[in-house]
């Protein structure tokens, strides 16, 4: 069995607050994705959960990407949120007609699902029944009736993975649901800021290396980009994988 790879990035690249830290203070915003990738092999596009991007952006950040670089792409909240993934047909062939622009830089699709929203076995099921065969899908619950014995053994026989959280007043433990692992870090002390000390990221590191023994690919990206955190506790997790081989 050949080891699982780590991909560990960021949720988004283009944030101001991060000129004069991560980005050089010179360094033109149109240059910055080539700077980010030039440092993470992977990033998770989030804005594509408030607006989906026309093929054609899809196309041209295929252009630009580096070989091997990886985009996670979260769905659209008109089928998360709005619809709540009932009658998900029309949304995710509309999201997949413009997002397979991508290529071979197509990573996981990320639905994250509504707090409030409560566990529905039956949309559910067909709402994974109805995913593509051909791309790498994780569910992010943000309501605890989701994490249920029934919805996990769907995600598993389908092939779809559970995504983890590290966010506070709502952390999920470790435990690994589907073909591979997928973890957001979403702030360590406050939702979308403060940074990660690096003895909680070894913590991680350790977990997610047995993971990786085990035969499974693992992605993990820091939301927690107010401040400049995410892209120092990425490289800093990174890291601490490499540590612990």
């Amino acid at each position: 069995m050949s080891r699982g790879r780590a991909r560990v990035g960021c949720s988004g690249w283009e944030y101001k607050h991060w000129r004069g830290d991560f980005y050089p203070a010179e360094l033109p915003r149109t240059r910055w994705f080539e700077h980010y990738a030039t440092t993470f092999d992977t990033v998770e596009i989030n804005n594509s959960f408030y607006r989906l991007p026309e093929r054609a952006t899809f196309a041209a950040w295929s252009r630009r990407a580096p070989p091997g670089f990886e985009f996670a792409v979260k769905a659209s909240r008109f089928l998360t949120h709005m619809k709540k993934l009932k009658d998900p047909e029309e949304p995710l062939d509309r999201l997949f007609s413009r997002m397979r622009a991508l290529g071979e830089h197509l990573g996981p699709v990320l639905y994250q699902l509504p707090p409030g929203f409560k566990v529905n076995a039956e949309r559910f099921r067909h709402f994974i029944a109805s995913l593509p065969r051909d791309a790498r899908h994780v569910v992010e619950f943000r309501d605890p009736s989701w994490y249920d014995r029934e919805i996990c053994g769907m995600l598993d026989d389908r092939g779809v993975a559970l995504c983890l959280h590290d966010m506070p007043g709502s952390a999920t433990g470790r435990e690994r649901v589907g073909p591979f692992v997928y973890v957001r870090f979403h702030g360590a002390d406050a939702r979308y800021g403060g940074g990660y000390s690096e003895e909680r990221l070894r913590s991680w590191a350790g977990w997610l290396n047995e993971q990786r023994d085990a035969g499974c690919d693992v992605y993990a990206y820091f939301n927690n980009d107010i401040g400049g955190h995410a892209p120092r506790d990425a490289v800093v997790l990174r890291r601490v994988l490499e540590d612990h081989p």
